[in-house]
């Protein structure tokens, strides 16, 4: 029963309709017409967001943070805890077991029971981990004959879970399978081996779903302890999103939060040791396509520098068709359908990756072209002009992205669990647009070494020079 999350990046579930009293124009627009108007979009002014976020702490510690939409009958809440995969310890994959086998019943209610609650009132729950969290949500209508027993339910879920054995040998199994299908995944074996050798022996390293011989280490005791340790109040954080007033919110996050312990919040995870040369690790895999990973450890979040990287390969290779390393490498070469690079902040430092998949004849070509492209990047910089469409492209989907409650759930679930400013979405826009092409340069020269990058390749028939 568990339902796949939204994203933790931009999100949009979005729906249209003409506003009341409005007049559409009958008859088609003409080429000149079409023209005139895409360019008046563009010119427009991008509209401040002012999201109006509340913050307060339960009486038993746990952090809450409150948006306020009347606009729809729902609510959403999302439950965060300090207890990803990083929180494993030498048993990988449990915070992944306590994920799928959460809602698996309670002292009071079985798994059919919960599944049958929610499906009732039209509720929806899941939970999943990630590396640095593990979430939790609810989605309810905001009508209190809804919302009270969907948060009755919840509310157990959380505080009470029973991990029965029975339950555990199905979700084992069908974990056991999910280990199978990734061996047969060329992406998935470049991904694993990317952060096996790129975070060495940190918690970040594994998995977040375990390894065949680690699941095997876990028990339901493992799942209990970890739950007692982990799922307590001043380890929590609460996201609401939807329509209730402040007070209507406070009851809300106090009946959630009432049956978790106080306990202490997860201790803070070690730095990153960064690579000190360039390595590259190759597995063959019998695969008509070479899977590369390129990258290294970055930045952990609240960096001053975040956003001049995040504008920064917003040209590199984030900005989708319109990225330097797509066009040097699809659009001027043909050497893959995508390339793509990311910087992912996370508690400590999180990766920065380059990613494609290419010809396996074709793959040494490749991955000169990108160290080429990197180097060439980090000396010159970005012109004016590369900098002024990115900053178009990042704020004119920025209010896309924060146009539902299931969006703003999303960043406000991060904005609290990373101990980010309060005013992190309204100031989005200005921080963008006071990035310079020297900022952007500094900071790339500051957190990007080319020369002490890990390169991963999973493919066959190749024989690869050293980095």
């Amino acid at each position: 029963m568990k339902k796949t999350l939204l994203s933790l990046a931009l999100l949009a579930n979005l729906s249209y309709a003409a506003p009341e009293g409005t007049t559409v124009t009958a008859g088609p627009l003409t080429a000149l017409d079409k023209l005139s108007s895409f360019n008046s979009v563009k010119s427009a002014p991008i509209p401040k967001r002012n999201i109006a976020i509340e913050n307060w702490q339960t009486q038993n510690g746990a952090k809450v943070l409150f948006v306020a939409a009347q606009e729809l009958p729902m609510v959403d809440v999302r439950l965060l805890f300090d207890a990803g995969s990083a929180r494993d310890g030498d048993k990988f994959g449990l915070a992944s077991l306590v994920s799928r086998m959460l809602d698996e019943g309670t002292p009071t209610r079985n798994t059919d029971q919960i599944a049958a609650s929610f499906e009732n009132i039209g509720a929806t729950f899941s939970s999943a981990a990630y590396r640095d969290m593990f979430i939790v949500d609810l989605r309810v209508l905001s009508d209190p004959q809804y919302l009270e027993p969907a948060l009755d339910v919840y509310s157990d879920i959380i505080a009470n879970p029973i991990f029965p054995d029975a339950a555990f040998k199905r979700i084992f199994d069908g974990a056991q399978v999910g280990q199978q299908q990734k061996l047969q995944s060329p992406s998935a074996q470049a991904s694993i081996l990317f952060y096996q050798h790129l975070y060495g022996s940190h918690p970040y390293a594994h998995p977040s779903n375990g390894t065949p011989d680690s699941l095997k280490k876990i028990t339901t005791n493992d799942l209990k302890q970890f739950h007692q340790q982990y799922f307590v109040a001043n380890n929590a954080t609460i996201a609401i999103v939807g329509a209730l007033s402040r007070e209507q919110a406070q009851q809300v996050a106090e009946k959630i939060s009432r049956g978790l312990n106080a306990g202490q919040a997860a201790a803070k995870l070690n730095t990153v040791t960064p690579l000190a040369k360039a390595v590259h690790k190759h597995l063959s895999f019998p695969s008509q396509q070479t899977h590369i990973m390129m990258g290294q450890a970055s930045i952990q979040r609240g960096n001053p520098d975040y956003e001049a990287l995040y504008v920064g390969n917003e040209i590199l290779g984030g900005g989708g068709f319109n990225s330097l390393l797509m066009n040097e490498l699809r659009e001027k070469r043909g050497l893959t359908y995508g390339v793509y690079s990311s910087i992912v902040p996370m508690h400590v430092q999180g990766p920065f990756i380059v990613s494609l998949s290419t010809r396996s004849d074709q793959t040494q070509q490749a991955l000169d072209l990108l160290r080429t492209n990197l180097r060439q990047f980090i000396r010159d910089g970005v012109s004016d002009s590369q900098l002024q469409e990115a900053k178009d492209n990042i704020l004119g989907s920025f209010p896309l992205s924060t146009s539902s409650n299931s969006s703003i759930l999303a960043y406000l679930g991060s904005i609290g669990f990373y101990n980010l400013p309060l005013d992190y979405l309204d100031s989005f826009n200005e921080r963008i647009n006071r990035v310079t092409s020297s900022q952007i340069k500094a900071a790339f020269r500051k957190h990007i070494h080319p020369d002490k990058m890990l390169t991963v390749t999973v493919g066959q028939g190749i024989t690869v020079a050293n980095p």
